[in-house]
């Protein structure tokens, strides 16, 4: 039976085609504070993060660079570990799938499952993506494309085995339905069951025969074992586990897993094949999934197609590292995608990293110094305005064990940021420089300035798991190893007779948004856009396409797609369905009413399931987009 107080806690391993960004990043500076929180609260933590290694898209990659996969994914990995250690985080165990414990591991979890019936040998035939390893049905296709990355798709036909889902989605289902906590945040939850799992589950393409670079299947070698089973076990044979029973120390400790910590886009893979793969290995589910929202560069999601990608070494040489991860920790919401912008950046670091807290400990320490030598007293000379600091200090510690506990990073730091800002308005009402100039209020002084310290070491020791190298500067400052989150439940704990700090560190210097541009600049130098060549097309071509007006009464969220909206459309003589990617720029609400033009003369087409009868016309700009809308033309009115 595994002990309540070990916890065991995973991101998702990242694929090593290519250097991580920030948004790729936040995952493991979120999960590294949840660790440091946890081991706050006294649980026994054991964090395991790690790189995918296989796949064809690597094998392709590398074939482009002229080394062999192995050499290429060694130095993608590398690449991966040093941006992992750059941001501070302690995880226990750099899991790589191509360990030769986990290749072994998996091919005997592969044969058990073929041995059992649950893996079969079948065909496969149907739209492929390479950049995402992915197949698709015809009707799954945007514009005839992958629904996921948008990229070219190519037909594939092969050979392949197969993992019966079908046969445990019941199971799942009645998994999910008695254990709410199982899949989080519920929109998550809702989305799997209703998109997936209620209409029926199709059995998972689990070899390939067209590539090489993965882990053979050792009873059949011209296939190898397709990405699922590869990454997703290893969250157990990171462990040390082993399918003929002789586990590993770690394993027998640690599973079940307390919490996967994955992004949004992978929820799908880890709440339906990992715990039906799991079951079909009669191993104990992960206690809890959560899919975390994206960090999106402005609106949109980085990728380096868009050329709008921001890397997190980059960043920490113009910020630090700190400050890198309070902001992506601040920015996110629980459930909801965050921003990253230069712009942001500096305006939160100045104004909540340089002036509400580094201000507050620079001038509380300076001033410690300047009235008594920087010893610290508590003479407990108290008026009423000191009870309302108080107060605020300790309920602070609850609020952020109670976000914490659900992962809510931005809640919680808003918390202790509250406690910060309180403190800071102490200082204004207290006048500390006024009591100085009265021998008599001497005694009131040094009490204001034991709070102000008090205060600062209560937001010291919540802020360890975001701000880890921030929070112990400040705590070695005030120069006190009172360092216990469980402890901040009274308030005076400080030791009189301290000695602060002569001359404190500043902690944040107000950025120079002009500098700051100057060093973006040098980063991501402008680059010149080509001219491209007219395609010119005759006055009969653009006589083939008809253009007709038509208003919008109608539209909704497509069930299998975020990024598309479904909408009815008057054009006059009929109401047309059409199919258009444009939810991220439109909501439904704001989209009924709009006077659009549509081609009205296009094939129809089945666009992830759901006829199009028609496109509507827009334009886009980097990350602009806006749809062609008329004012005045009745509907059905032809543009010409």
């Amino acid at each position: 039976m595994k002990n309540e107080k070990d916890y065991y806690l995973t991101t998702a391993i990242t694929y090593t085609s290519g250097k991580p960004h920030i948004g790729n990043t936040y995952e493991i500076i979120l999960a590294d504070a949840i660790a440091r929180f946890k081991r706050q609260e006294g649980y026994n933590v054991y964090f395991q993060t790690g790189t995918d290694e296989h796949g064809e898209k690597i094998e392709l990659k590398a074939k482009e660079a002229g080394i062999d996969p192995k050499q290429f994914v060694d130095e993608k990995a590398a690449e991966v570990k040093r941006i992992w250690d750059l941001m501070d985080t302690t995880y226990d165990r750099f899991m790589r799938t191509t360990d030769e414990y986990h290749k072994q591991q998996v091919q005997k979890i592969f044969k058990k499952l073929y041995d059992k019936g649950d893996i079969y040998l079948g065909y496969y035939e149907g739209k492929y993506c390479t950049a995402c390893e992915s197949f698709f049905t015809e009707s799954q296709l945007v514009d005839g494309n992958c629904p996921d990355c948008g990229g070219k798709v190519n037909e594939a036909k092969e050979e392949a085995y197969f993992f019966k889902l079908s046969k445990y989605s019941e199971r799942l289902i009645n998994h999910i339905e008695t254990h709410p906590e199982f899949i989080q945040p519920v929109s998550r939850k809702n989305e799997m069951m209703n998109n997936f799992l209620k209409p029926g589950l199709q059995d998972l393409c689990v070899s390939r025969t067209s590539f090489s670079w993965s882990i053979p299947v050792d009873f059949d070698p011209k296939h190898v074992v397709y990405v699922w089973i590869d990454a997703l076990t290893n969250y157990i044979t990171g462990l040390g586990y082993d399918v003929d029973g002789n586990h590993g120390e770690l394993y027998n400790k640690f599973w079940p897993a307390d919490l996967h910590l994955i992004g949004k886009d992978i929820v799908r893979f880890h709440t339906i094949y990992w715990p039906i793969m799991l079951m079909a290995l009669d191993i104990p589910l992960p206690k809890q999934v959560f899919g975390h929202p994206w960090l999106l560069q402005g609106e949109s999601k980085m990728s380096k197609s868009k050329g709008n990608v921001i890397y997190a070494d980059d960043l920490v040489d113009i910020f630090g590292v700190d400050a890198v991860r309070y902001y992506v920790l601040r920015e996110i919401p629980f459930d909801n995608d965050g921003s990253i912008t230069w712009d942001l950046l500096i305006e939160r670091i100045n104004s909540d990293l340089a002036n509400i807290l580094g201000n507050l400990v620079n001038r509380t320490i300076a001033m410690s110094n300047k009235y008594f030598s920087g010893v610290v007293s508590n003479p407990g000379v108290k008026e009423e305005i000191d009870e309302e600091l108080i107060t605020v200090a300790l309920e602070m510690p609850k609020k952020v064990i109670e976000k914490m506990d659900n992962f809510k990073s931005s809640d919680a730091l808003d918390a202790i940021f509250t406690l910060l800002r309180r403190t800071n308005k102490y200082i204004d009402e207290t006048m500390p420089w006024a009591l100085a100039k009265e021998e008599s209020k001497r005694d009131r002084l040094a009490t204001v300035l034991y709070n102000l310290i008090e205060s600062i070491r209560f937001s010291a020791v919540a802020l360890i798991p975001f701000m880890p190298s921030t929070a112990n500067k400040i705590l070695d400052q005030i120069n006190t190893d009172q360092r216990s989150l469980l402890d901040l439940n009274k308030f005076g704990l400080y030791q009189e007779g301290t000695k602060v700090i002569e001359k404190p560190e500043m902690l944040f210097a107000r950025l120079d948004p002009k500098e700051i541009e100057k060093k973006i600049a040098a980063l991501q130098p402008e680059k010149k856009e080509k001219k491209k060549d007219v395609n010119f097309i005759t006055i009969d071509d653009f006589k083939k396409v008809e253009l007709t007006v038509g208003t919008v009464i109608e539209s909704k969220k497509h069930p299998e797609a975020d990024k598309l909206l479904v909408s009815k459309i008057d054009i006059g003589n009929e109401v047309r369905q059409i199919v258009s990617g444009i939810a991220e720029y439109y909501s439904p609400n704001e989209f009924v009413g709009k006077k659009v033009i549509v081609v009205s003369n296009l094939k129809p087409a089945k666009i992830r399931g759901i006829e199009s009868q028609g496109m509507i016309l827009a334009g886009d700009k980097k990350d602009l987009l806006e749809v062609i809308s008329v004012k005045n033309l009745p509907n059905g009115t032809k543009i010409h």
